[in-house]
């Protein structure tokens, strides 16, 4: 039996989503045929609102509504330390666990010669700039422990240093298994990794 152009054209978009295979795909596409319209609609429209209505802070590049983000905006907020993630997903992650009170910077990435991301495909520039610019006492890198995240942690650290500034350079505390993904991660082995952190 041939399935529907619709449906298949839903089932290839799933597809193209990360841990999303063949299977899941058309499982999901299934589904959403038995969702009432009305949810259906919602959906479609939170799908096609998703990037109208977000945007990049223009300071720490995490994703919000509002240029700052509510974060950079925030005068309770540590002003002196900020914290290097890759992702937003981290940010949510490390806020969740509610024990950082600094500032962030979302790289959007690591370094990743296989994949062709070098430290221009991703928010290094910026990062420099804002550490020039800002009163930071103490960079915060955490960046994930794999072998991308350490290698894009020991170029920050270096570009860092070789701004001649007497930023004292951290990088998060083992309590993460290496291979590990922050958006993963619970609550206490975050805020063990944060409190282990160590100095580069």
């Amino acid at each position: 039996m041939q399935i529907p152009k619709t449906i298949q054209k839903l089932i290839e978009s799933f597809e193209k989503l990360p841990g999303v295979g063949p299977k899941t795909a058309q499982r999901l596409t299934f589904y959403l045929l038995h969702v009432p319209q009305g949810e259906l609609d919602g959906f479609a429209s939170s799908l096609t609102n998703l990037k109208k209505d977000t945007i990049i802070c223009s300071i720490c590049n995490m994703i919000d509504e509002v240029n700052p983000c509510s974060i950079c905006s925030n005068k309770q907020r540590d002003s002196e330390v900020v914290c290097v993630v890759e992702q937003p997903l981290d940010v949510l992650a490390l806020e969740k666990n509610g024990n950082f009170k600094g500032m962030y910077h979302v790289l959007h990435g690591k370094i990743d010669p296989l994949n062709n991301i070098g430290p221009d495909e991703i928010f290094i520039s910026s990062l420099l700039v804002r550490l020039k610019k800002d009163s930071f006492k103490e960079v915060i890198l955490a960046t994930n422990p794999t072998m991308e995240g350490e290698a894009t942690a020991m170029y920050l650290a270096k570009q860092i240093k070789a701004q001649g500034s007497d930023i004292k350079i951290t990088r998060i505390g083992r309590g993460l298994p290496v291979g590990a993904d922050l958006e993963y991660a619970d609550d206490i082995t975050l805020q063990r990794a944060m409190e282990g952190r160590s100095q580069y």
